[in-house]
């Protein structure tokens, strides 16, 4: 019997780990992999709570958060962290998800040491390397160091062709997001349990009519939007909580001081405007599907939410999920008050507007995603013509500088 691959998956962040527990899943429930996840602890109390809901165990937390730190401390915490656990485990491969600083330091670890590495979400680009901040560089920074690079879209895929990766080792699986939320979507409807639980906890936030008040949810907390991003953001959530007495504003809000300091300075005390804490993902799921309308400047609610039949007005002034805005199921606003209350007003009060984006089609995937990079992954270990079993799989510029 061929012996298990070991596999080394590194997250840190709640989306990391929303984004992964499918892979995790799909990998655990494989007879050709063994899988270790390694928690970088970035987001230490909302990855709990995402490991917690999809019921996956976490092998080691590497613990590297520090009040205040510098990008570059946590980058040296995460790589001499990261390092130790590819010397311990001995992975076949390692792998990540997205655009955190996890990735960027894995990504370099692994690369370092000649271990094949697997980019879930690779090929995201705003073609601005400050925006998102510090996220571009991130993954460009990445992505000449991947072995295998899971693609959620054709876009994604061509953008890794032009910066010249192989053809060879890019898969377009779809987004593991869309795998994730209908994993819990299906939990929600099945389980009355669990449905009683959210309600319980929702209404001691919101009030027992929570379901049933028109809702617009927010999410603001992107680094490159400290300052007056926040503060357009917030002044446009106040305009339009004026304008629209009858609807509810539910903001969970980010404990970073860049981001609370502001939001409790221009949204507290306005009495349809619900300031809660950051929830857990079953809990923003369902805030997700009861909502009217979702203002972000997140990535992955852009994923999310047009899943859920939700319009999405994105706070950013670029995006790496440009197929969505193509698509029809979100808008680029920038964080920009009179660009954010024009598009809420009129999605608000315009019904056939509010309908072509509600149904417009997802172009982010149809749930397998998972399925589909544990078998790209096992074809790879199978010596596929793509792929060398004596080589992580890097670009050929770098194959040169490991020789």
């Amino acid at each position: 019997m061929t012996a298990k691959r070991n596999i080394l998956v590194f997250m840190g962040t709640r989306p990391e780990a929303v984004k992964l527990a499918p892979v995790v899943a799909a990998l655990r429930g494989s007879s050709d992999f063994h899988c270790t996840v390694v928690a970088t602890g970035q987001h230490k109390e909302m990855f709990r709570q995402v490991a917690d809901t999809f019921g996956f165990a976490v092998d080691a937390d590497l613990d590297v958060m520090r009040p205040n730190q510098t990008l570059a401390g946590l980058t040296a915490r995460l790589l001499h962290g990261i390092d130790g656990w590819l010397e311990t485990a001995q992975p076949d491969m390692a792998l990540v998800q997205g655009d955190t600083t996890t990735v960027l330091a894995a990504s370099l670890a692994c690369f370092y040491r000649r271990i094949p590495i697997g980019h879930v979400e690779a090929g995201l680009r705003t073609g601005n390397i400050w925006s998102p901040f510090p996220e571009e560089a991130n993954r460009k920074l990445a992505t000449p160091l991947v072995a295998l690079h899971f693609a959620p879209t054709e876009g994604a895929r061509d953008a890794l062709l032009r910066e010249a990766v192989p053809e060879e080792i890019i898969s377009v699986t779809g987004n593991t997001v869309i795998d994730a939320l209908r994993i819990e979507v299906a939990r929600q409807a099945a389980d009355p349990a669990i449905r009683a639980c959210i309600d319980n906890e929702l209404s001691q936030l919101l009030g027992a009519d929570w379901a049933r008040v028109p809702t617009v949810l927010i999410t603001g907390h992107r680094r490159e939007n400290f300052g007056d991003g926040i503060e357009q953001i917030c002044r446009a959530i106040a305009i339009l909580a004026e304008r629209f007495p009858d609807h509810r504003f539910v903001y969970p809000v980010h404990p970073n001081p860049n981001v609370l300091t502001h939001v409790n300075r221009l949204l507290g005390g306005l009495p349809n405007v619900r300031l809660i804490a950051p929830q857990g993902y079953r809990n923003f799921v369902a805030l997700m599907a009861r909502s009217k309308l979702v203002l972000t400047d997140s990535g992955g609610v852009q994923e999310e939410a047009p899943s859920l039949g939700k319009p999405v007005l994105v706070m950013r002034d670029t995006t790496e999920r440009p197929e969505g805005v193509t698509a029809g199921t979100a808008l680029l606003t920038g964080p920009n008050a009179p660009a954010i209350v024009e598009h809420a007003v009129r999605l608000l009060t315009d019904e056939t507007a509010y309908r072509l984006m509600a149904t417009a089609r997802n172009p982010y995937g149809d749930g397998h995603a998972a399925e589909q990079i544990v078998e790209r992954m096992r074809r790879y270990f199978a010596g596929d013509a793509a792929t060398s079993a004596t080589s992580p799989g890097l670009q050929p510029a770098l194959m040169e500088l490991v020789k």
